[in-house]
């Protein structure tokens, strides 16, 4: 736990563990799915791994989360208690959305984004067995413009290097304008029409792609 505000009151003891840094986004990436310690820190690009590993300790004691040990394979599982905060993140997540202000350009990862989709696809929405999507981002550095999701009946994997395979569908655009698709700040028509976001590819799977994602809960939160 943190350091105690030497309060009775209930907010003030949860607080006593989740107001340290990074700890209430890692009950986020648990409450999204995520299991493996790898799998987490890809939802955290900007943590450290030493620091990672201390703050699911620090959840662990709590009794939040479980740690799971099978062969080499090590998971982490949400507890009764962790479970109960899926509805907390969610709130969070849509006050968020409806009150806090413009997006700074620091605010804007592609690993994130990327991440974030990964996990949103639609697998059945797509009208072929294997699909890859390729993202250039034509604002970022060259190092990180260039991004694929590859797409199995069964798994989504994300890559920052050309896995090798035929490309389905291209989509290029600005790092914030798709940012921006996913929170619901603008919607994929849009930024198609206005040419903030250009898809190519056969024209079945161009016109199809934005709906082979679910978007986050939050992004339906009206905005005041």
């Amino acid at each position: 736990m943190g350091s105690s505000y030497h309060q009775f009151c209930p907010v003030a003891k949860a607080m006593e563990l989740f107001d340290e840094r990074w700890t209430l986004l890692v009950v986020r990436e648990l409450v999204l799915g995520s299991r493996r310690f790898n799998d987490v820190r890809r939802g955290l690009p900007r943590m450290s791994p030493t620091l990672l590993s201390k703050r699911l300790q620090q959840l662990a004691v709590a009794g939040v989360v479980e740690k799971q040990s099978s062969g080499s394979e090590t998971r982490y599982v949400l507890t009764r208690a962790g479970l109960e905060l899926r509805p907390v993140v969610e709130a969070l997540g849509m006050w968020g959305t409806r009150w806090v202000g413009t997006l700074g350009d620091e605010d804007l990862d592609p690993a994130l984004l990327m991440w974030d989709m990964h996990r949103n696809v639609r697998s059945t929405s797509i009208p072929r067995e294997h699909a890859v999507i390729e993202f250039q981002f034509t604002d970022v550095a060259d190092y990180s413009r260039a991004w694929w999701l590859v797409i199995d009946p069964y798994e989504v994997d994300v890559c920052d290097v050309d896995p090798g395979l035929d490309v389905s569908v291209w989509v290029s655009t600005r790092l914030r304008v798709l940012t921006e698709i996913w929170r619901g700040d603008v919607t994929w028509s849009h930024t198609l029409e206005s040419g903030d976001l250009t898809i190519d590819g056969p024209a079945t799977l161009r016109r199809g792609m934005p709906n082979w994602f679910t978007l986050p809960k939050s992004a339906a939160v009206p905005r005041p």
